[in-house]
């Protein structure tokens, strides 16, 4: 899994690539987050257009990050959810916390 970060539409907005499946990664996503926190860049949109796949370890590195942020006064957001994991996030009813959206 990689993470590149970019400044567009005002917010902070990482782009995935890869399959999310937790692992290192998870780590590595939280010291991001951590440091964006620190940047004073509180509203996170992760783009999972680059990801085709996400397991449960997957999903909970989203729902950290989301705590991550809601807990520092900002927000994350979800953009370009592939339908696999929309329908992840619809059984597990994720899909009622996160804000999800397509970037163009």
């Amino acid at each position: 899994m990689k993470a590149n970060v970019i400044e567009k539409y005002g917010q902070a907005v990482i782009e995935l690539k890869g399959d999310l499946v937790g692992g290192p990664f998870s780590e590595e996503m939280s010291k991001l987050l951590h440091k964006l926190v620190d940047e004073n860049k509180k509203n996170v949109v992760v783009d999972l257009s680059g990801v085709k796949f996400a397991n449960s370890s997957g999903i909970g590195i989203l729902i950290s990050g989301y705590t991550t942020m809601r807990n520092a006064g900002g927000d994350l957001k979800l953009a370009n959810v592939n339908e696999k994991i929309n329908g992840v996030l619809s059984i597990t009813k994720l899909n009622q916390i996160f804000n999800r959206f397509d970037l163009k």
